[in-house]
């Protein structure tokens, strides 16, 4: 019986030692699969950055090729070398727009990326594009920051109203509330609070400034009045947000962006002679906002009709934006209001595009066998007619003291703003 009790124990001692050895194996296999796993994910992270740094490769690549274009249309320059240069820039086919480059290494139809004389990571842009002409124009404002934008519209388009459409979720204190805070629309007034006190959920008042002038010619006195059939160069709007904070504005579009107000540039301008009585010159302008942004797109919107611009003709125009109190995404577009246009799919005659302001450039990395695609726009200042955003731009006091004087010490920092 002792016998039959010792073997007992052994068969108990072996169970316990296979098990043993199994649940051992089962965490070492499961160990090395968290490890083949982990060095999996690094390697593909650090491909896919390599493949974002490839397709960000062909974005400079696409930069350097628009200098190129602008100095090939320099005025006085081959009209017919411009137009082959505009031909290859917006070219459909991939790469051509930067194959005018004369350092960039094709190889099929791909551009090899070259870091000290080799490619050892194996990098290439597969497809760059470049469009020229754009249906708007995007951008993004810090609070009380500004922005000059030319409104410059491809050849043979006219246009006679701006949509500033400006204020989305990114903007948003809070990422998980997306009721926008508003001046209640039945206001009677519209007050200018301290920066401290303006809600952070609340869009910002923007400065909308139109600046002209006819191709028929002008003088410097005519940015400063209207004419006698409100023909004006100059105009200036103060954007006030209003509605019902959290309740979506019931006049949308189907992009679920607020259906836009019409107002006319020249309604209430604070500076131009003489002064409209309709209005107090200095009122600032509310317009109906959405007050909840759950479905996207922009709160605030609004259709900025320009006036004919004096002695008539063509005009060369620039809006001025600026935004006071918060930071703000925006988005412009041109319209010519005497034709359609669906603003949702860009169709129509009266969609004016943008020419060569902020051309769109499309751009695919590879590295190995991992892609990555980039979309970004390109602020494309015009060489040949320079202008400056702003004289003086300041976010606090400015404080100016000017001496005339032959002593030496009465030029010492006396200026307490």
């Amino acid at each position: 019986m002792s016998i039959n009790q010792n073997k007992q124990r052994g068969a108990v001692s072996l169970f316990v030692v296979v098990f043993a050895a199994l649940l051992i194996t089962i965490i070492t296999v499961s160990f090395v699969r968290i490890m083949i796993s982990d060095q999996q994910q690094a390697s593909t992270t650090d491909l896919s950055q390599s493949a974002y740094d490839s397709a960000q490769a062909g974005v400079e690549d696409a930069k350097r090729a628009l200098l190129r274009y602008q100095r090939v249309c320099d005025p006085g320059g081959d009209p017919t070398a411009c137009n082959s240069a505009k031909t290859q820039i917006s070219s459909s086919t991939c790469n051509d727009s930067v194959k005018t480059l004369s350092d960039v290494t094709v190889s099929g139809d791909e551009i090899k990326i070259e870091t000290g004389g080799s490619n050892s990571l194996d990098q290439a842009y597969t497809c760059v594009k470049i469009n020229l002409d754009t249906l708007d124009y995007l951008g993004s404002l810090s609070a009380n920051e500004s922005k000059f934008i030319p409104l410059q519209a491809v050849s043979g388009s006219s246009f006679d109203t701006v949509q500033l459409e400006w204020f989305n979720s990114d903007d948003l204190a809070d990422g998980s509330n997306f009721n926008v805070n508003l001046q209640s629309s039945g206001s009677t007034s519209w007050p200018l609070l301290l920066q401290n006190s303006w809600n952070p959920n609340r869009p910002s008042i923007m400065r909308t400034q139109l600046m002209q002038f006819s191709s028929n010619g002008f003088n410097l006195g005519d940015f400063d009045k209207q004419n006698a059939t409100s023909q004006s160069n100059a105009n200036t709007l103060f954007l006030y947000p209003a509605g019902v904070t959290g309740t979506a504005n019931t006049n949308v579009t189907a992009t679920g962006t607020p259906g836009p107000d019409i107002r006319a540039m020249n309604n209430r301008d604070i500076r131009t002679v003489p002064k409209t009585a309709k209005v107090p010159a200095s009122t600032a302008l509310p317009i109906t906002c959405s007050g909840n942004l759950t479905t996207g797109g922009y709160a605030c919107s609004a259709k900025l009709q320009l006036p004919v611009p004096i002695n008539g003709g063509d005009r060369t125009s620039f809006m001025y934006l600026g935004s006071l109190y918060n930071k703000t995404n925006y988005r412009v577009t041109l319209l010519d209001s005497t034709k359609p246009c669906d603003q949702a799919t860009g169709v129509g005659a009266g969609c004016v595009k943008f020419n060569a302001v902020q051309p769109e450039v499309d751009s695919t990395g590879r590295t190995n066998d991992l892609f990555r695609r980039v979309q970004t726009r390109i602020e494309l200042t015009d060489v040949n007619f320079p202008y400056p955003s702003s004289e003086v731009e300041i976010t606090g006091n400015l404080c100016k003291d000017f001496r005339v004087t032959d002593n030496i010490a009465d030029y010492q920092n006396n200026c307490t703003p």
